[in-house]
């Protein structure tokens, strides 16, 4: 399974993805899934997978080679993000249509969602999920953030912590946040984590992490995130009956009806009949 989730914000964006693929228990690999597409100065793209490995590096290998070959549409040459994404889609949905008659009869998909983000000369940045069949959305104001994969346990963090004002640095350790909760909860979301922050109107990559399970930071990280959520959790208000049973804990119980104290040396005990 995968986890990728894109941010996008007033000062930049923000990708995080993991790297464990999963063909059953005994079948568990290392792959990145962040791919990143650069002519410093001009245009910044980065593509995040999720969905079938050999449609994804299929798709990759092709963006690769476009771009290499001079192809007259490539990610050199498309003139918006929106563009980007629509290249994207129709190289996704003709890879995965090549084989998804054979696939299918094993019971395989051979489908693959996208997400891809960048900048383009001075327009403003912008990412894109991108689904099998080739269509497309982007972030609106009220959601700044786009997933892909296994995005269920990540996303209550992102919904709480990320808005358009939100500070990059912010925003990455939401998202390594996003990533840990996944990766506690479903075992085929596993480090290295990748993480990548562009800075708005750079036009080059400067900010990359790519995290394993023992890395310092990252152990930190969710150690820091644990001991608080837990904090918390204890300091959030009591229920009124709480209290309630605090003070009866306290003090005597009394029994119902009776109006006699339950166990108490005064009450009167029956002689046993002859």
């Amino acid at each position: 399974m995968t986890y990728c989730v894109a941010i996008d914000l007033d000062d930049g964006l923000v990708f995080a993805s993991d790297s464990r693929t999963n063909a059953g228990v005994d079948q568990v690999s290392t792959y990145s899934k962040m791919h990143t597409f650069e002519i410093e100065g001009q245009r910044v793209f980065v593509v995040l997978a999720a969905g079938n490995l050999a449609t994804t590096q299929s798709v990759v290998q092709q963006l690769k080679r476009d771009m290499e070959e001079g192809a007259d549409e490539s990610l050199a040459t498309v003139e918006r993000m929106s563009d980007a994404a629509d290249y994207l889609g129709r190289l996704n949905r003709e890879e995965a249509e090549k084989h998804s008659e054979a696939l299918s009869r094993s019971g395989i998909k051979a489908e693959a969602t996208l997400i891809i983000g960048g900048q383009i000369g001075q327009d403003a940045p912008a990412i894109f999920m991108v689904y099998p069949q080739g269509n497309y959305i982007t972030t609106s104001q009220q959601t700044r953030f786009l997933q892909i994969g296994e995005s269920k346990y990540g996303k209550p963090i992102l919904d709480r912590i990320i808005d358009p004002t939100t500070p990059l640095g912010d925003a990455a350790r939401c998202a390594l946040v996003s990533i840990d909760s996944t990766i506690r909860s479903n075992l085929t979301v596993g480090p290295p984590i990748e993480v990548m922050v562009y800075e708005r109107g750079t036009l080059t990559f400067d900010h990359y992490l790519c995290l394993e399970t023992d890395d310092d930071y990252l152990r930190s990280l969710t150690q820091a995130w644990d001991m608080n959520i837990k904090k918390a959790f204890t300091d959030l208000p009591r229920f009124d009956w709480e209290s309630a049973h605090e003070r009866k804990q306290r003090g005597t119980r009394v029994s119902r009806g009776s109006g006699k104290t339950a166990g108490s040396s005064s009450a009167k005990t029956k002689k046993p009949r002859r």
